[in-house]
This record gives structure tokens, C-alpha cells and sequence, in this order.
């Protein structure tokens, strides 16, 4: 028998042994028996029954049945962060395993920021893809206490984002220094200067990143310090929309470079940087759960991401 065919039979079989976990993680992540069902299309009935043998072989119940749904008791709690350490471990075995057939398979899951999605991202996925057409991704777009959950409970393997970081089982993999940018449509009048003070951008009208944002708090922060105040005409949670609205109307706006695109001639805006000795620079966060052994195709990826962060930007 070939190591092709063997490859396979041996996926096959560990996949089968792991399908009952994949089901407690599944109506963990749901919080629902009913939802994970339709999640993994099968019955209702058949998944309880399938946790009830579970809890039997265990001797104790693993959720806590409620009247909308169900949590985690304390052993289930102990459990799930059992089966998500096997399920990682068998993404990695599945790329070793793939690695004998001549394919490079695996999947990746990223947290991150919102400021990551429109360019950075799309263009290293891309560049990787290249290389391992066979491995997927999946794009988490989360704040940063999202962001930081979705690590815990394994459904991210790399996170990404602004900072602050506070989640204390974070592994810092590299911290990228962000200078803060400001953006506006290529005709302002403030376009033809090559760097801008901050009590420049804000006598003009501005369309802020809401409270929530590293960079609204970086703003905040600055002008605390001084007797300047922000009064932005408009708010949003879109940073593709802060960019569009700076064109429409002729505002400024604010953002990291990495969120941006690599010349002026996108779409009609342009970004100048902001003089640090207003608002000094915030860092952007790339890492992974602390003691996790990361699957092969992530591994690969965040190697890829070091790379390109140290060739492009200043990094601790």
C-alpha cells in the first residue's frame, strides 16, 4: 500500500475517534444543543444523545441544562479545554499527514482588528495561498476582548490587534510600532504637506473612530495633554467608511498605516503621518495563546507575518 493511501486510512481513523469532541465544542461554542445540531447538520435528537453516552462514560454531566439553552458545568470546563488541545493537535498531525501525500493542507483562523481587513490581510493570504493553494483561512473580525476570547477558546489560532492588549495567557509573537496617520481626500489642503502637527488636523472638520478604537484613544490621549479637544462631525465603527466619508466630504480622519493602502493613488485618498511628539506611536499586537502548540499551516503563516513585519516596520 502506498503512503498516499495510508495517509488516508489514518486520517479517516483519527478523524472518527475525535468526532465526539468536535460535538461537545460544537454545543459549547453554540450554547445550545439545538443550534450546534444544525451547525453540524445533524438531529437534535441524535446530538443529545450523543453527549448523554459522553456524560454516562464520564460519570458526571458536562452541561448544565438551562431553560434556553446549556453552559459548562466545572467538569465540563475541564473537559473542553481537553478536547480543544486534542483538536488542535490533530490539525497539526493532519498537515504532517498531508505532507506524505505531496499536499500541504491545514487551515488557519485569525482574530483581529477591523483596520487589518481591507489590505494587509487579503494581500498575505493571498502570497501564502500561492504557495499552499490546499490550506484555508478563516477571518475573525473581533475588538480586542473579542479577540483575545477567541484565543482561549481555540477558535483563533493567531491573534492580531491594536492595542491594549490584557489578556494575561498572550504570548506576544512581535509588536509592530503603528505611527498614526491621518487621512483625507488627495485635494485637501492638507494633502501637500509631507507630515502634519496634530493642532493642524484639528482645525479642520473630523470623522473620528469611536471611543472603543486604540486609535480614538490614541487621539484622546494626546489631547489630554494639551488645551486642543476633539468635536468630530462624524463617528462610525467603519474605518472603510471614515475613509469614504473623508473623500465625500472633504474631512479628516485617522488610522495606522497598516490599515491603509501602499500608495496615494487608492480610491482618491492620501495619509500623512502625525508628528510623534503629539501623538506618539501605539503598537499593534501579533501573537498566540500562551503554551499552544500552534497546527503546521499556522505556524507557517505567522512565519510569513514575522517576515514581513520586520522588513517593513520598526518591531520589539
Amino acid at each position: 500500500m502506498t503512503d498516499a493511501k495510508n495517509a488516508a486510512i489514518t486520517k479517516r481513523h483519527l478523524m472518527k475517534h475525535l468526532l465526539p469532541l468536535t460535538y461537545i465544542d460544537a454545543v459549547t461554542k453554540a450554547g445550545s444543543i439545538r443550534k450546534a445540531a444544525e451547525t453540524l447538520a445533524i438531529t437534535s435528537t441524535a446530538l443529545n444523545r450523543r453527549i448523554l453516552a459522553m456524560e454516562e462514560e464520564l460519570g458526571v454531566p458536562i452541561f448544565e441544562r438551562l431553560p434556553r439553552g446549556v453552559r459548562l458545568t466545572t467538569a465540563g470546563e475541564i473537559l473542553i479545554h481537553h478536547i480543544r488541545e486534542q483538536l488542535t493537535d490533530m490539525e497539526r498531525v493532519k498537515s504532517q499527514i498531508a505532507d506524505l501525500t505531496g499536499e500541504r493542507r491545514g487551515h488557519v483562523s485569525i482574530a483581529c482588528s477591523q483596520a487589518l481587513l481591507s489590505f494587509f490581510l487579503p494581500e498575505q493570504i493571498t502570497i501564502y495561498r500561492k504557495e499552499h493553494p490546499a490550506v484555508t483561512f478563516s477571518i475573525l473580525l473581533r475588538d480586542r476582548a473579542a479577540a483575545e476570547q477567541a484565543l482561549t477558546d481555540f477558535s483563533a489560532d493567531l491573534l492580531l490587534v491594536f492595542e491594549p492588549i490584557r489578556l494575561f495567557e498572550f504570548q506576544t509573537l512581535l509588536n509592530i510600532r503603528q505611527p498614526l496617520h491621518v487621512v483625507m481626500g488627495k485635494d485637501h489642503p492638507l494633502a501637500k504637506h509631507d507630515s502634519l502637527r496634530l493642532r493642524e488636523c484639528l482645525q479642520f472638520p473630523l470623522a473620528l473612530p469611536t471611543e472603543e478604537f486604540g486609535v480614538r484613544q490614541l487621539l484622546e490621549a494626546a489631547v489630554r495633554r494639551t488645551s486642543l479637544s476633539l468635536d468630530p462631525v462624524v463617528e462610525s465603527d467603519s474605518f472603510e467608511y471614515l475613509r469614504s466619508h473623508a473623500i465625500a466630504e472633504n474631512v479628516l480622519t485617522f488610522q495606522i498605516p497598516i490599515g491603509l493602502p501602499g500608495n496615494d493613488d487608492f480610491s482618491g485618498i492620501v495619509s500623512r503621518p502625525v508628528a510623534e511628539q503629539d501623538v506618539p506611536p501605539g503598537l499593534l499586537y501579533f501573537g498566540q495563546l500562551r503554551g499552544r502548540t500552534m497546527p503546521v499551516a499556522a505556524a507557517r503563516f505567522a512565519h510569513q507575518m514575522l517576515e514581513h513585519f520586520q522588513s517593513r516596520y520598526q518591531c520589539d
